[in-house]
C-alpha cells in the first residue's frame, strides 16, 4: 500500500497514538477513560480526520470474531456455573505431594483450561483458589501467582479460543482449529514443562523451606467464593429475590422456638405473640412476615397463607412431621435436576469443540453453543447475559476501525518492505527476526494490535514460497504474539488479572509487582518462545 498524503499520515498517528496509549495505560493523568473509550476514541478520530470513511469504518469491523468471541464468553459463563472451574481448583491440591508438585500442577491446570476456556477466564476464577493453597501451606505466593498468569499465557497459545489475537488469526487465516492446535501443541507442551523448570529453578530455595506450623485442612473455595469472581466486568446479579431473603430470616429466627399446636394446627395468633412478643429481631421478623403475607386479606386466606409459609421454613422439630416426605422428595428432585444440568452443560461444550474438530464455522458454532445452553437453563437468561464482557466487544470494534485507519495511511506497509528481506520464513534467520519483531510490538502496541498490524503482511509474504510456509507463518505470529505476553506485567491482560485479583483478594491479598514478574519474564519468555519456534509445523 502507497503512503497517503502527508496530511492524513500524520492525523492517522495522531489518532492510532491516542489509541495506543489509553490501550497500554488505561489510567493516564491527562485522559483516565479507559482501554475501551480509548479504543472508540481512536476510531472517531480516524473517521473525524477523513482517515478513513465512516462505511470503510463499519467494513473494518470482523463480525465473526465478535460472534466467536461472544459465543466463547457465554460458554464460559455457563461452565463457571457449573462448577467447572471450583472442580479446577480442587484438583490443585488433591493429593498434593508438597510446594513443587503443586507449582506443577498450576502450570498444567492453568494451560490446559486457558486453551479451551481462554487464559482470562481461568486467571480469574484460578487466582483466588492459588492464592488460599500458599496461604495454607505458609508459602510465598508469588512463584504460584507467576505460574498461573504465565502458563495460561501459553496453553492459550495453542487453539483458535485460547486468546483473542488468536480468534482474529484463525478468522483472518481460516486455518482448521485441528489443525491449529495440532500445529502448536507440541510447542505448547515443551513451553509448559519448560517454563515449569525455570520457577523451579528460580524458586527452589524459596519452594523448600518447610512450613513453620501445620494448618488444618480447609476446602479451597465454597461456590460463593467462586461465583464473586466472574472474568467479565458487568454487574452482578442476585440470586434471590427478597421475599426468599425474607423467609430465610424468619426460618432462622423460629429453628429455636418451641411452636405450640392447637387441635392439630398451628396457633397463629400464639405463634406471631411469642416470636415477636420481644427481642431486638423483632423488626426483621414483622417485615418478613409482612413481606410473605402481603398479598392476601385477613379473612380465611390469612390462615392458609400462614400454614402455607410455616410449613416451608419451620424446623423439623416434631409439629410438622407431615412435611418431611414432601421436603425430602423436593430436595432429592432438586439435586437431580442440578446434576442433569450440568451433565447438560458439559455435553454441549464438549459438543461445541468436536464441532470446531470437524472444521464447523467456529462463529456460528460457538453462537449455537451459547444459544443451546440458555435453552437448557429454561429461565430468564439474562442475568447470565450481564456477565458477558461487552466493554471487551466493544473495545474490538474500535480497535478493528483504529488498525484499519492506520494501515491506509501506509506506516505499516513501509515498514514491513524494509524489513521482509531480513524476515524470511524459510531461514533460520528470519524466524528469529520476525520472532523479535513480533514480541517488541506486542509488548509496545498490545499483542492483538500486533496481530491485525503484521498478520497479512506476513502471511503474503510467505505465500510466495509456498502454502505451507503462509500456514506456518501465521501460527508462529500466534506462538510469538501470546508468548511475548509473559514477557513483562503489561504484556498482557492475564498477568494484569493475576495482578489484580491477588491484590484485592480478601484475607488473601498479595502484591505481585513489577520487577517481580520482569525477573522471570525476560529468561522465560527468550527461552519458551525459541524452543517453540523449534516445534511448530504446518
Amino acid at each position: 500500500m502507497a503512503m497517503a498524503p502527508t496530511v492524513k499520515v500524520v492525523l492517522g498517528c495522531i489518532a492510532f497514538a491516542v489509541f495506543w496509549v489509553l490501550a497500554v495505560f488505561p489510567a493516564v493523568p491527562f485522559m483516565p477513560i479507559g482501554r475501551t473509550a480509548g479504543s472508540l476514541l481512536g476510531a472517531m478520530l480516524m473517521v473525524l480526520f477523513q482517515v478513513i470513511t465512516p462505511d470503510q469504518a463499519y467494513e473494518s469491523i470482523d463480525l465473526p470474531i465478535l460472534g466467536l468471541l461472544f459465543g466463547t464468553m457465554v460458554v464460559s459463563v455457563y461452565l463457571e456455573r457449573a462448577d467447572m472451574f471450583k472442580y479446577l481448583g480442587k484438583l490443585l491440591s488433591w493429593k498434593s505431594q508438597g510446594s513443587k508438585d503443586l507449582l506443577c500442577r498450576i502450570c498444567l491446570i492453568s494451560a490446559i483450561s486457558s486453551a479451551f476456556f481462554t487464559n482470562d477466564t481461568s486467571c480469574v476464577v484460578l487466582t483466588e483458589f492459588v492464592l488460599k493453597i500458599a496461604r495454607q501451606q505458609n508459602l510465598p505466593p508469588h512463584p504460584f501467582l507467576l505460574a498461573l498468569a504465565s502458563s495460561a499465557n501459553i496453553g492459550s497459545a495453542a487453539t483458535p479460543i485460547g486468546n483473542p489475537q488468536n480468534l482474529v488469526i484463525a478468522v483472518q487465516s481460516k486455518i482448521p482449529f485441528g489443525e491449529f492446535l495440532f500445529g502448536i501443541v507440541s510447542a505448547m507442551m515443551i513451553g509448559i514443562c519448560v517454563n515449569a523448570l525455570i520457577l523451579l529453578c528460580m524458586f527452589w530455595k524459596v519452594l523448600s523451606v518447610q512450613k513453620d506450623e501445620e494448618e488444618p485442612p480447609m476446602e479451597l473455595a465454597p461456590e460463593e467464593d467462586v461465583n464473586s469472581h466472574r472474568f467479565s466486568p458487568a454487574t452482578m446479579s442476585h440470586l434471590t429475590s427478597e421475599n426468599s431473603h425474607d423467609l430465610n430470616a424468619y426460618h432462622e429466627a423460629t429453628s429455636s422456638h418451641g411452636l405450640p399446636i392447637v387441635n392439630g394446627h398451628n396457633d397463629n395468633s400464639t405463634l406471631r405473640n411469642r416470636i415477636l412478643g420481644s427481642g431486638a429481631d423483632n423488626e426483621i421478623l414483622r417485615d418478613a412476615i409482612a413481606n410473605s403475607m402481603k398479598d392476601v386479606t385477613d379473612n380465611g386466606l390469612l390462615q392458609k397463607k400462614e400454614e402455607r409459609v410455616f410449613s416451608k421454613v419451620l424446623p423439623m422439630n416434631g409439629f410438622v412431621k407431615e412435611s418431611s416426605g414432601v421436603e425430602e422428595i423436593d430436595e432429592k428432585s432438586a439435586k437431580w435436576k442440578l446434576i442433569l444440568w450440568k451433565i447438560g452443560v458439559y455435553v454441549i461444550t464438549v459438543g461445541m469443540l468436536v464441532s470446531f474438530l470437524v472444521e464447523l464455522n467456529m462463529s456460528w458454532t460457538a453462537i449455537t453453543a451459547a444459544m443451546a445452553l440458555v435453552v437448557l437453563d429454561f429461565k430468564d437468561a439474562r442475568p447470565c447475559l450481564e456477565k458477558v464482557s461487552y466493554s471487551l466487544l466493544i473495545f474490538f470494534c474500535g480497535m478493528f476501525v483504529t488498525v484499519e485507519g492506520f494501515n491506509r495511511t501506509g506506516i505499516p506497509s513501509a515498514i514491513w518492505d524494509f524489513m521482509e528481506p531480513y524476515a524470511q520464513i524459510d531461514q533460520v534467520s528470519g524466524v528469529a527476526t520476525l520472532a523479535i519483531v513480533i514480541v517488541v510490538l506486542s509488548n509496545l502496541a498490545s499483542n492483538v494490535p500486533t496481530v491485525l498490524l503484521l498478520g497479512s503482511r506476513v502471511a503474503a509474504a510467505a505465500a510466495t514460497i509456498s502454502p505451507e510456509k503462509e500456514k506456518k507463518a501465521w501460527l508462529i505470529l500466534a506462538w510469538v504474539s501470546t508468548v511475548a505476553g509473559n514477557l513483562s506485567l503489561l504484556g498482557s491482560a492475564a498477568n494484569l488479572i493475576v495482578c489484580e485479583q491477588a491484590r484485592r483478594a480478601q484475607n488473601y491479598g498479595y502484591n505481585l509487582t513489577f520487577w517481580t514478574h520482569l525477573k522471570f519474564g525476560v529468561p522465560s519468555t527468550i527461552l519458551v518462545t525459541a524452543i517453540g519456534l523449534t516445534l511448530i509445523r504446518a
